[in-house]
């Protein structure tokens, strides 16, 4: 499993995601979720994936593939909107799942994925997507500025209470931060490097990629911060005076 997350703001955008994958507990490696394509003042578009790792990275590699060898037909490169670049990564899954779900499944191997879609294509406002594993996708909305794959339920509470669209980017990235803090906590399936990217809009540039490890001392820090104000917080809350 995984966890992504991708948050919208008037500020910017931020995307996050972890780089475990696991087949049990004694098959744990490292892949990079979050791949980028950019082209200063044209076009940042940010993807992030959960699900089964085959079907995602064959996905992306359908679309680079086609994107190289006919230039001439819609890609990644050359959409000239997000809902375009969603609809592609609905299809290139379709397509993946088509051809190898039925072997998938003879195996009993879940062939499920999902993909955050977002960023900012030259002439239209930035953009935010979830595609489902079905190939179907939805919108961000001004109600809900963020959106998530993967193991979801441990991270999305503080979203929920702190992420609005008038949030600054520092705090979209601490409230980030807080969110695959407590997802790790709670699931030994989501772990660092958690890999995080920051976007200004109308920039259409890359503003900050990072990698953060396990040790990184901002990381530390958050994860610090965040558990001695919980603890601080439960503290001051009124004692029951029940019989």
């Amino acid at each position: 499993m995984t966890y992504c997350v991708a948050i919208k703001m008037d500020a910017g955008m931020v995307f996050a995601s972890d780089s475990r994958t696991n087949a049990g507990v004694d098959n744990i490696a490292r892949f990079e979720k979050m791949r980028v394509f950019n082209k200063d003042g044209d076009r940042v578009i940010v993807t992030l994936s959960a699900g089964n790792l085959s079907v995602t990275q064959n996905a992306q590699s359908l679309l680079e593939l086609r994107a190289r060898n006919e230039p001439q037909n819609l890609s990644i490169w050359n959409a000239k909107s997000l809902f375009e670049v969603a609809g592609l990564i609905g299809d290139a899954m379709r397509e993946v799942r088509s051809r190898d779900d039925m072997y998938l499944r003879a195996q009993n191997i879940d062939a499920s994925a999902s993909f955050i879609v977002g960023g900012q294509i030259a002439g239209e406002n930035p953009r935010l997507f979830l595609v489902y594993s079905e190939g179907n996708f939805i919108e961000s909305s001004s109600d809900t500025p963020f959106v998530q794959i993967g193991e979801i339920k441990y991270g999305k509470p503080i979203l929920d209470r702190i992420m609005r669209r008038d949030s600054t980017l520092a705090d979209a990235v601490k409230c980030t931060l807080v969110s695959f803090d407590s997802t790790i906590r709670s699931n030994i399936s989501v772990g660092a490097p958690i890999d995080l990217l920051i976007y200004d809009t109308d920039s259409l540039r890359i503003g900050t990629k990072r990698r953060l490890e396990e040790n990184d001392a901002y990381l530390i820090a958050i994860r610090d911060g965040w558990e001695s104000g919980l603890r601080d917080a439960f503290d001051r809350l009124p004692v029951s005076d029940w019989k």
